[in-house]
């Protein structure tokens, strides 16, 4: 056991010169690689950070772009609402008074059509109530009556009711 506490200084040199040369020999054929592959992966990982940066900003200037977009579209699309009412109120404020317009005509074509009625109407009557008046009279004088005196007798008898007046 004190062998292996105790320093050999033989073992000692060729422990050092062996250890050198296993450094040297990492230097010249281990660490070389092995740093410029660790150089390259930073270099590439730093690239890849770049592009994901890039990426998201990308990413978030599209976002805001569609953000815009949408918010112009629900623009766009409430103005095209708004006047889509307004066209309706219009088109509605149209069809009222057209309503409104055909149903005065009607009103005064029926009015008029009645009163044109209500004339031929009192007119028939008139000749009714003439022609009675005159069979009335033919059978009291018991007597005919000459047609063109018939006649002179009716038209004086129609002047006087259209003036509103009797006869006597």
């Amino acid at each position: 056991m004190d062998k292996l506490v105790t320093p050999d200084p033989g073992l000692m040199f060729w422990t050092i010169v062996t250890f050198l040369a296993l450094v040297a020999l990492l230097k010249r054929f281990a660490w070389g690689p092995l740093l410029s592959a660790i150089e390259e992966r930073e270099v590439h990982l730093k690239a890849q950070a770049a592009a994901a940066k890039e990426a998201r900003d990308e990413a978030e200037r599209i976002k805001n772009e569609v953000a815009a977009a949408l918010a112009e579209s629900r623009a766009g699309r409430q103005e095209v609402l708004d006047r889509a009412a307004k066209d309706g109120e219009a088109l509605l404020a149209k069809f009222r008074t057209a309503a409104e317009d055909e149903t005065r005509k009607l009103r005064e074509k029926t009015a008029a059509e009645l009163g044109r009625e209500k004339d031929r109407l009192v007119g028939e009557l008139r000749r009714e109530v003439a022609d009675l008046s005159v069979l009335a009279a033919e059978k009291l004088l018991r007597r005919s009556v000459d047609p063109g005196v018939e006649k002179a007798v009716l038209d004086d008898f129609f002047k006087d009711i259209s003036k509103g007046g009797r006869r006597q």
